[in-house]
């Protein structure tokens, strides 16, 4: 049975070591020297970032029954975590876009480092402290770096495609190398050096503070609200009067809240698909294939936007893609008889199950930098933090509302609503590529419009 993971493995780290090597000059920007340092400094940060939020990933629920607490205290403290990046990480990140997208980032690293300090104490109060800094860290992760790039990149002047090359780097880098490394150290400070459950969390302070120290030496700051009278209700107003007027900010957020949410539920429910009777199934093993995946979706995410493919295109399709994927529990059900013999390995359907599994990754490698990408195209500078930060509050109540209910349905209908869920993502996209479409139609029209009077004119 080991063989076959190893196979696995092997075969998806050879796709995506061909895959990067392969890239020709269609695939690839000719850039500068300077973007080329400014992107090198932002993928430093960003992967000591996404490596103290790896480290600790793994041993979260672990470290919860170490300290001997049962199935619903955990899910609470899950909770609390997801309620706190809805209700206090949508407002401190969106206070990022008038005090700075660089003093949030250093706030993400405090609040990182201070989460990993209360994982010390066994104390559920001090737990739960730990789980509302979280959440409050994953809001400013996943909003104020993404703004304070795309604000420097376009102050530097820089071509504005080359930001898909920074996003698909990232991606490839952040959530997928380092991921992959981090579960190996994570692994072995916990196993091999017998360090204990914390360990991995002290780790991941020390990279973060690290990524602080390069923050704060080589950062500039930059703004997006830069009003000092307006208050962050009229914030929040603003950035909400942006999303109702453009249908296309809208069509974004509904499309990362149903995708991020599919893929969150995914997450919680992978183990106990691939071992519904307690199968021995190497979860760290196949966490890293699950990462090499993940990889090799954002290598052809970055070939397809070097080739100027329509992110709005080629996007519909990946959602279908990913709801079939999702669908292979269903069928799988279908197909096998289930297994009700306890132990031994991945059975014919759970094989069957992680090569579903593995396609979503893939689709998931290729989301990450496509909506990156996107978001950078439509939501306006002056409230991208807090539109960004707007568009998880869905996510979070969908997530809180998975978690409270996940012992209420079977496992294959969680699956068919989540591949339902991508079905609306793939029909979301195509109304977003159309409505792109008409707006460079009309672009298009009025230039020329405006050619032929001033040619005229002269």
């Amino acid at each position: 049975m080991e063989n076959f993971y190893y196979i696995v493995f092997g075969a998806l780290a050879a796709i995506c070591g061909v895959s990067e090597l392969s890239k020709g000059q269609k695939d690839t920007f000719v850039t500068i020297p300077s973007f080329e340092a400014f992107k090198n400094n932002y993928l430093l940060v960003y992967s000591l970032m996404m490596a103290g939020d790896w480290l600790q990933g793994p041993y979260v629920y672990a470290l919860y029954q170490h300290y001997g607490y049962d199935q619903g205290d955990i899910g609470r403290l899950f909770i609390a975590g997801f309620g706190s990046s809805m209700v206090f990480g949508t407002i401190v990140g969106s206070l990022a876009d008038k005090h700075g997208r660089r003093l949030a980032s250093v706030l993400y690293c405090v609040s990182y480092i201070l989460s990993c300090w209360t994982k010390h104490s066994p104390r559920f109060a001090f737990l739960l402290v730990g789980r509302i800094l979280g959440g409050i860290a994953t809001s400013l992760l996943f909003s104020a770096f993404e703004s304070w790039l795309v604000a420097e990149h376009f102050k530097h002047n820089f071509e504005p495609q080359w930001l898909s090359l920074t996003f698909s780097k990232a991606i490839f880098l952040g959530n997928g190398l380092v991921a992959i490394l981090a579960g190996l150290l994570a692994n072995f400070l916990v196993v091999d050096l017998n360090l204990g459950p914390v360990a991995p969390f002290d780790t991941a302070a020390c990279f973060l503070a690290i990524g602080c120290g390069v923050i704060l030496k080589t950062w500039p700051e930059n703004y997006g609200e830069t009003d000092e009278k307006k208050t962050l209700q009229q914030q929040f107003q603003q950035a909400w009067n942006s999303i109702v007027a453009d249908e296309k900010i809208a069509l974004l957020g509904a499309i990362q809240a149903l995708f991020e949410g599919s893929m969150y539920t995914f997450v919680f429910l992978w183990t106990p698909a691939l071992s519904p009777n307690g199968q021995n199934i190497p979860h760290g093993f196949i966490f890293a294939t699950f990462m090499l995946a993940s990889m090799i979706g954002s290598s052809i995410a970055s070939r397809l936007m070097a080739r100027s493919t329509r992110v709005e295109y080629y996007m519909q399709y990946v959602f279908m893609v990913s709801s079939a994927a999702l669908l292979v529990p269903v069928f799988n059900q279908l197909i096998y008889e289930p297994t009700v013999t306890s132990g031994g390995g991945l059975t014919p359907g759970g094989r069957l199950q992680l090569l579903g599994f593995l396609i979503f990754e893939v689709c998931v490698g290729i989301f990450w930098p496509s909506i990156m990408k996107l978001r950078s195209q439509y939501i306006p500078e002056e409230s991208r933090s807090t539109i960004m930060n707007m568009f998880r509050i869905p996510l979070n109540v969908f997530v809180c509302l998975v978690l409270y209910n996940v012992s209420s349905f079977s496992l294959t209908a969680m699956f068919a609503m989540c591949s339902g869920f991508l079905v609306i993502c793939a029909l979301l996209q195509k109304r977003l590529s159309h409505l792109s479409e008409q707006h460079e139609c009309t672009a298009l029209k009025t230039a020329e419009s405006d050619f032929l009077l001033a040619k005229t004119s002269a």
